[in-house]
C-alpha cells in the first residue's frame, strides 16, 4: 500500500524484453533506502516488485496485464517516473490509501494556469466516472490529489506550485495518458450497495433508513 506522495522522480534506464516478459529498469536514489529485493515500490501508479537493485537504481518485471492497463509500455530512456516506497506502520499518511492498482488509464484534455496553480482535466471512459467525486480522492501517475469538479467523462485537478516541481504531470502535454486509480472506498461502497439491493432493482432495501440511504446517493 502507498500514499499517493510522490518521494522521488526516476529516471529510466531502459524497458525491454526478457524471455517472454519484460524488464523495467529505473535509475533512482532516496527510494533505495531500506529497500530490499521482493519489496513493492509504486512506478506511476503501479504496484512493482523490485527484482534487482543496484547503487544507482532498481529494476522490476512487468507482466502483461500492467502493460497492457498502464501507459508503462510507453516508456522510453530518459523519461522520467513518479516514485514512492510502500507505507511501513510508522509512516505519516499525509495522501490516502493508494494500492497501486490502475484501473484505467485517463488522457489529458486542458491544461490551465490560474496564478501559479495549474489546473488539468482528464478524460476516462464513462464507467470510471461513476467511483470519481467532487472533492474526493484521485490518484493520477501515483500522486494522490483532489478532484476539484467533474462532469460526465471527465475530471479537474489542481496543482499547487510545490506540487508542480516534483511530479511528472505537468511535464505532459493535452493527449498525454494517465494512470488513474479511483478511490478503492467507492469500490467498497458499491459492492455492499449491491448486496442491499439483492442484485436487481426491484429488490426492496429492509430498514426504511436504508432505502431513504440509497434514495439520497441515487440508488433507490
Amino acid at each position: 500500500m502507498f500514499t499517493g506522495i510522490v518521494e522521488e522522480l526516476g529516471t529510466v534506464r531502459y524497458l525491454q524484453r526478457r524471455d517472454k516478459g519484460y524488464e523495467l529498469a529505473i535509475y533512482a536514489q532516496k527510494v533505495l533506502g531500506g529497500t530490499i529485493l521482493g519489496d513493492s515500490i509504486c512506478v506511476n501508479g503501479v504496484c512493482l516488485t523490485v527484482t534487482s537493485l543496484a547503487d544507482d537504481g532498481f529494476t522490476v518485471g512487468l507482466a502483461p496485464e500492467t502493460r497492457q492497463r498502464t501507459n508503462l509500455e510507453s516508456l522510453k530512456p530518459g523519461s522520467q517516473v513518479n516514485l514512492e516506497r510502500s507505507v511501513t506502520p510508522t509512516s505519516r499518511m499525509g495522501g490516502h490509501f493508494v494500492q497501486g492498482h490502475v484501473d484505467g488509464v485517463g488522457e489529458i484534455i486542458e491544461f490551465r494556469k490560474d496564478e501559479d496553480a495549474l489546473w488539468v482535466t482528464i478524460k476516462v471512459i464513462p464507467s470510471m466516472m461513476k467511483y470519481i467525486v467532487d472533492k474526493g480522492f484521485i490518484t493520477l501517475d501515483g500522486t494522490s490529489l483532489t478532484v476539484v469538479d467533474t462532469t460526465a467523462d471527465s475530471f479537474t485537478v489542481s496543482l499547487i506550485a510545490y506540487t508542480q516541481l516534483y511530479i511528472i504531470l505537468p511535464q505532459q502535454k493535452v493527449g498525454y495518458r494517465v494512470n488513474v486509480e479511483v478511490d478503492v472506498l467507492g469500490k467498497y461502497v458499491e459492492k455492499m450497495m449491491s448486496h442491499v439491493l439483492g442484485g436487481g432493482e426491484t429488490a426492496q432495501p429492509k430498514s426504511g433508513m436504508t432505502r431513504d440511504f440509497l434514495n439520497r446517493y441515487g440508488y433507490g
